[in-house]
Order: structure tokens, then C-alpha cells, then sequence
């Protein structure tokens, strides 16, 4: 993922000399790099301790016969697969496409918005419905890694002696309540330990798999195609249902793409060629080996290319692998809830910022216990890694195969890049993908629906929020009225004037807000100074500090009240004090008292109506999911003793 928000670096690409305090663009690049080893490739680095496990598992609904044949062509596949998805999809080109530098299916989702036009409106709705479904697919992938990671190393004990197997769950369960409640304190001293730590683990996978190589250096041949393509010619029956776990080497794809934005596409590429990519390699290979010398290691071929003195150290270092890769799904999960709910998909979250130094670090805590009660229900229902290995495959390359749909739409529409090359690039990729997706969906009875099931609920409480919203906001600006014919008329009215600023959170600039009509309806009354402010999300990630506000006396010099736009980035959180302090005071019709401002918001009551807006159940869910709204003077960065708040009701 994603779509993911982790650790934010201020110059992706180490931003010449004065990266890295002064020690040159080639000491930044580097610390970026170990930046990306812990944040970004925690996923799909873990993988090899649980891939080849489940493809050749007995307890699979259709298993994979484990001879000198089959070996050569699940790894030749695996090998394969991770070069054409990983390497061809996302590093070559998916990240390519970025919105400003970031990443990930949320940045494909406005750039198709940006760029959409007339004329193919009605695809570019479609398509942008596919990736708020991928999206919304991440939740699920958020709440399966976490179980599936640590399940996967704490199974390690199993291999180390047999009597320890009935402490995984419990030992699990304990790893991931931990994590969950330390998200709090936020990520900052931990993630100075991910880099380093993950460059042990992919040194450590490495010499381990050269050392299973050398027992049996004939699996090299995999590397050929011919046996990938044999392998599914000569054993389709076989190699197709064996997909469905190689898809497990490709898990956390996503992620490379969703993290371009805090580390640069540079230095994820380069990360990802020179250490991540030959490591898990060498460790598919590793196994493969010791496969073939002895059959009967198919039970846990990554712990057993371990000596036995080294395998209690091992589920150690796998742990905290496992946690990382947990942590940086964790986070991802935040950065899409987010960004969902800035570009009006959710409601407004609050979002608790746990670095002053890091922009990236963030802390949404509704999502933080949604994400805790789902893991620890999927650790205790399915028990085993080997059990969740099929749900964890349906999410990821669902959410692959929107993504190269979305990518060669805009590589078209954006780059104009030429119809052949779009034909033949997009036959290729979108049929492996499809290819992968259906292998998954023969496992829909045995764990794929798992992950579809928590898309398509995440999917209808995004949709149905959007829908609601966009009713719910017509209903506001009929009351509201126009702000212009109010500001004349009031005028024109006597209305006695009390000293002091008065802040006016509003929609726009259309329209009068509630809490400033009522205030002069029912009270007579208004302040010297009136300041009608609007935070308007932009489809970009960051907005530049000079671009942050403008201000429109509204057609009168002299009358004391303004209309500030305050505008944010779709990764930023507003502060409306700090926005208006930004304001020149020679627009502003007068000093504003910033420091005993009173700021008002207008609350709404929603109730379901009689009009036949939405169905009477997606009313109700709308009802429902706006319960879990921030309070808007803590998300707006508000003095509490000195916000008022009016409240008004409008029927769905």
C-alpha cells in the first residue's frame, strides 16, 4: 500500500548538498535508502517465510505434488512473477504516475479527476470507482498483514521444537495487542531501528539462501522462463491453482508505489534492485534447494535453511521483520483513511500528528482500534498463516490489477503515450494479473472472501458518505442562502456591533454559514471584525505556504468582514489559527484580535426524510458513519473556550 503514509522525508530525492547535514547528495541518498529498507519493504521482504510453505502445502484445497518438476516451476514462477509485477508493473512504471510526488491508487484517483474530461467522463467515473475500491481493499490488506506476518514468524517456535506450537496464537495475539497500543506515542524512535534492522534481515536471508543453493545449485536454472512457461503449459491444471499462493511473493507491491512520495522514486528503485529484490531471491531459491534434497522440508523450508543453533534467533529477527512489515500497513491504513476523508470519502477523522519534525507521521485513532479488534478476531478464527494465506492473496492482486488498469488509462490520457505500446503493454500485464485473480477466485470458499467482503464494506461506507455528503451539502446551501445578498443586506440593517473578531467556519464562499444567520436572526449582533473562512481541499498532496490563503472583501471595503479561503493539501491537517495569522493586515479591513477571537461552527442533526434521496439502509449507514466525526474545533485546531457552536438539523 499504499497507499501508505510512513515516514516522511522532506527531500525525496536527497535535494542536493544541504541533505544530510552537509555531508553531500551522496550520504542523504544513502539515508534514504536505509529509510525505504524499513518503512517500505517490510511487506513484501517477509514473504519469503510463508510463500513457498503454503504453495506446496498438503492441508491446500488443490496442492501442489512436490517432485523435481514442480520445484523447478513454482520457483521459476515465483522468480517470474516478482520480476513482471514488481519490478515491470510498479518500479518501471506505475511509479512513474505521482500527483505531486506521491504515490499509490489515492494519487491515480486525482490525477484522474484533474484530467478527466467531457468527453470521457463516464469512463473516468468508472475507473475512479475501481480505485476507491482498491482502496478500500487496503483496509482489509491492513487488518490481514499484521495477522498473517506475525502468525508466520512466531510459527518459527514450531520448527525449533514441535511442543511450542501451542504458543504461537497466544505469543501472537500478544505481539499485536503491544503494537496497536504504542501507535499512541507514535513511530519516530522505533522507525530509526526499522532501516537497519531490515538490512540484518536481508543480509541474513541472503547468505542463508546462497548456503541452500550450494547443496543444490541446479535450481539456479529456474531463472529461465522456459520453466515458468513449461511448468503452466505442460501442469496447467496444477500451475494454476498454485497461483493462488504464489501470489504471496508479491504481497506489499503496493507499498513501493503508495511510498514514493517520503522517500523518492530513486532511491525505492534502487533499494528495491540493489538489496530487497536479490535477497528474497536468493531466499525463494534457498528453499527451492532444500526442497528438492529432501521433500519432507516443505513443512517450513525458511526456518530450516537455518542451523539449529541459529533458529531461535531467527524467529526473533523474523519477529520484529514481521512487526515492521505490520507497522508500516498500520500506518499506510492512517495515511488512506486520511486522505479518504479529505477528498470527502469519509468523515472527518481525527488525526493526531505524533512527530512536530515529520509531517508523515500521523495517528488516527478510530482506525487504530478498527484495525487492533479486526486482527486479533482474524489471529484467533484462523489460527495459522498457512489458513489466511489465501484471503491475504485476493487483496493484493485485486489491488494490482486496478492499479495497471488505472496506470495505462493515464499513461494514455496524460502522456499520449502511443496506442500500440498502450494495446501491447496493458495485453501483457493485465493478462498475468488476471491470470493471478482468477487462480484466487477458486479460493473464494476457502479465505478469499474475506478480503472482497471487507472491500466491498469499506467501498459501500465510502460510497454511501460521498452520496450523503453531496445531499446533504445541497440541503445546507438552500438554507444558507447567498452570502453576497446577506452581507448587503445586513448592511442596510441595524444591527449592534460588539467589539472583537468573529471566525465563521464555512463551506465556501457562496453561500451565508448557518451559525453567522442565526447569530443575526436571533441574537441582533455582530462583531467588529467578521471573518468568513473556508478550508478547501486541493488535489495535491502538500500546498505551498504562499498559496495557503486569499481573501475577498465580498464587494464592500469597509464593512469589517472578509472571506478567507484557507487552502490544504489532501496530506495535510488544517489549523485555522495558524492560517489566519498568515493573513496580511492590510486586506483584512482592520487588525484582527486573533488572540480573543471567537470562532463559531454551525452543528447539523441529520435525520432520515421521507425523500427518496438514497435507500432508507444507506440513509441509516449515513446517519450511522457520521457518529464517528471528529470534533470539528479539535480537527480545525480551535481554542475550545473560545468556540461557540450553533446547531440545525436537514433531512437525508
Amino acid at each position: 500500500m499504499t497507499m501508505a503514509d510512513r515516514q516522511q522525508v522532506s527531500a525525496p530525492e536527497g535535494a542536493g548538498s544541504g541533505a544530510g547535514g552537509g555531508h553531500g547528495p551522496s550520504t542523504a541518498r544513502l539515508a534514504l535508502m536505509v529509510g525505504a529498507l524499513g518503512v517500505v519493504f517490510g511487506d513484501i521482504g517477509t514473504s519469503p517465510i510463508y510463500t513457498l510453505q503454503t504453495v506446496f502445502s498438503p492441508g491446500d484445497p488443490h496442492p501442489v505434488p512436490v517432485n523435481t518438476e514442480n520445484v523447478f516451476g513454482v520457483v521459476s514462477l515465483v522468480f517470474w512473477s516478482v520480476m513482471i509485477i514488481v519490478t515491470v508493473t510498479y518500479v518501471l512504471l506505475a511509479m512513474r504516475a505521482d500527483n505531486n510526488g506521491e504515490g499509490g491508487i489515492m494519487a491515480l484517483i486525482t490525477l484522474l479527476r484533474r484530467w478527466s474530461t467531457q468527453r470521457g467522463r463516464r469512463t473516468t467515473m468508472v475507473l475512479a470507482t475501481l480505485g476507491i475500491f482498491g482502496a478500500a481493499l487496503f483496509f482489509g490488506d491492513s487488518m490481514i498483514t499484521p495477522a498473517i506476518s506475525v502468525l508466520s514468524a512466531m510459527e518459527g517456535l514450531k520448527v525449533v521444537d514441535s511442543s511450542l506450537g501451542q504458543l504461537v496464537v497466544p505469543l501472537t495475539a500478544v505481539i499485536i495487542l503491544g503494537l496497536f497500543l504504542v501507535q499512541r506515542k507514535g513511530t519516530a524512535a522505533v522507525g530509526r531501528l526499522f532501516g537497519p534492522v531490515m538490512i540484518v534481515w536481508f543480509t541474513v536471508i541472503s547468505v542463508l539462501g546462497v548456503l541452500g543453493i550450494s547443496r543444490n545449485p541446479e535450481i539456479l536454472k529456474a531463472l529461465s522462463p522456459t520453466y515458468a512457461l513449461s511448468f503452466l503449459a505442460g501442469h496447467f491444471g496444477t500451475a494454476f491453482f498454485a497461483l493462488a499462493a504464489i501470489v504471496l511473493a508479491i504481497t506489499g507491491a503496493e507499498a513501493l508505489y503508495a511510498d514514493m512520495g517520503h522517500f523518492g522514486r530513486k532511491s525505492i528503485t534502487r533499494a528495491w534492485l540493489i538489496l530487497v529484490f536479490p535477497a528474497c531471491v536468493l531466499s525463494y531459491f534457498g528453499q527451492g534447494a532444500l526442497i528438492l534434497q529432501d521433500p519432507a522440508n516443505i513443512s517450513g523450508p525458511f526456518f530450516l535453511l537455518v542451523p539449529d543453533w541459529g533458529r531461535l534467533p531467527m524467529v526473533v529477527l523474523a519477529t520484529a521483520a514481521t512487526v515492521i512489515a505490520s507497522q508500516s500497513v498500520i500506518t499506510g491504513a492512517y495515511s488512506v483513511a486520511s486522505q479518504a476523508a479529505q477528498l470527502g470519502y469519509l468523515p472527518r477523522l481525527r488525526v493526531a500528528h505524533t512527530s512536530e519534525s515529520t509531517i508523515g507521521q500521523i495517528y488516527v485513532p478510530w482506525i487504530n482500534w478498527l484495525l487492533m479488534v479486526s486482527v486479533l478476531t482474524l489471529v484467533f478464527a484462523f489460527r495459522s498463516s498457512e489458513a489466511l494465506a489465501f484471503a491475504f492473496g485476493m487483496a493484493v492482486i485485486t489491488t494490482i490489477t486496478i492499479t495497471t488498469l488505472l496506470f495505462f488509462y493515464i499513461a494514455r490520457r496524460m502522456w499520449n503515450t502511443p496506442m500500440w505500446l498502450i494495446v501491447v503493454g496493458a495485453t501483457f500485464l493485465l493478462f498475468v494479473d488476471l491470470l493471478f485473480l482468477a487462480a484466487n477466485l477458486t479460493k473464494l470458499l476457502h479465505g478469499a472472501w474475506l478480503p472482497l467482503l471487507i472491500g466491498l464494506v469499506a467501498f459501500t461506507v465510502m460510497t454511501t458518505w460521498q452520496r450523503g455528503r453531496e445531499i446533504v451539502t445541497a440541503e445546507r446551501e438552500r438554507l444558507e442562502g447567498s452570502l453576497r445578498e446577506f452581507v448587503t443586506k445586513l448592511g442596510s440593517r441595524k444591527i449592534q456591533r460588539v467589539a472583537g473578531t468573529a471566525v465563521f467556519l464555512n463551506r465556501g464562499k457562496e453561500t451565508t454559514p448557518l451559525a453567522m444567520r442565526a447569530n443575526v436572526d436571533h441574537n441582533h449582533v455582530r462583531h467588529d471584525h467578521v471573518v468568513i473562512l473556508a478550508i478547501q481541499t486541493e488535489p495535491i498532496p502538500r500546498v505551498p505556504a504562499n498559496e495557503r490563503v486569499s481573501v475577498d472583501d465580498l464587494g464592500y471595503t469597509n464593512d469589517g468582514i472578509i472571506h478567507v479561503t484557507a487552502r490544504y493539501g489532501y496530506m495535510e491537517t488544517p489549523n485555522v489559527p495558524e492560517a489566519l495569522a498568515t493573513v496580511d493586515p492590510a486586506v483584512t479591513e482592520g487588525q484582527l484580535d486573533l488572540e480573543g477571537a471567537s470562532y463559531f461552527l454551525s452543528s447539523i442533526e441529520l435525520r432520515s426524510g421521507k425523500a427518496p434521496t438514497m435507500a432508507r439502509w444507506r440513509k441509516r449507514l449515513f446517519i450511522a458513519t457520521s457518529y464517528i466525526t471528529a470534533d470539528a474545533a479539535e480537527f480545525f485546531g480551535l481554542p475550545r473556550d473560545r468556540t461557540v457552536i450553533m446547531g440545525s438539523h436537514i433531512e437525508v
